[in-house]
C-alpha cells in the first residue's frame, strides 16, 4: 500500500456512476417490481452500500476507509438503460474514488442478478468516476458528456 501517514486528513466525496443495459422486458418487470427475487432497487441499494463499506478488503492495495456517508441512486437514462449513481464521503488520509466505484459496480452487478431470470442478455457497462473532491490532488470532473 502506499504510505498515507504524512498526509492530513481531509474532507473528500467521489461520485461513480455505472449503466445497466436491458431489454425493455426486464427493464418494465424492474420498474413494476415483479421480477421473482423481488424488489432489486433496495436489495441493489443495500448491495452498493455494503461494497463501499468492503473497498479495503476487495481491491489489494486500497487501504480501510471510515465512511461517513454513502448513497447509492437510480435513474432511467432511457426506456431501458438505467444509471446507477454512487456517491462516497469521508475524512480521511486518502480518497474515496474506489469505494463510489465498487458501490455503483456491485448495485450494477446486483441489477444482473436480480433481473437475470427475465434477460440474460443484460450488459453491465460504463463504470466511472464523474466527480471527486478533496485531498492533494483537488476536484475532478468527468468531461460533459459522459456517461
Amino acid at each position: 500500500m502506499v504510505d498515507i501517514s504524512h498526509k492530513p486528513a481531509s474532507a473528500r466525496t467521489a461520485h461513480a456512476r455505472a449503466l445497466v443495459r436491458m431489454s425493455p422486458q426486464a427493464a418494465r418487470a424492474l420498474r413494476d417490481a415483479t421480477l421473482p427475487k423481488g424488489d432489486a432497487f433496495v436489495a441493489a441499494q443495500l448491495a452498493g452500500i455494503m461494497a463501499a463499506k468492503q473497498t479495503g478488503s476487495l481491491i489489494p492495495l486500497a487501504h480501510p476507509l471510515p465512511l461517513a456517508h454513502v448513497d447509492v441512486t437510480f435513474a432511467w437514462k432511457d426506456e431501458s438503460c438505467l444509471c446507477i449513481d454512487a456517491v462516497a464521503g469521508t475524512t480521511a488520509q486518502t480518497g474515496v474514488e474506489m469505494e463510489a466505484m465498487v458501490a455503483a459496480s456491485i448495485a450494477a452487478l446486483t441489477i444482473y442478478d436480480m433481473t437475470k431470470a427475465v434477460d440474460k442478455g443484460i450488459v453491465v457497462e460504463s463504470v466511472r468516476l464523474l466527480s471527486k473532491t478533496g485531498g492533494k490532488s483537488g476536484s475532478f470532473e468527468a468531461p460533459k458528456g459522459a456517461p
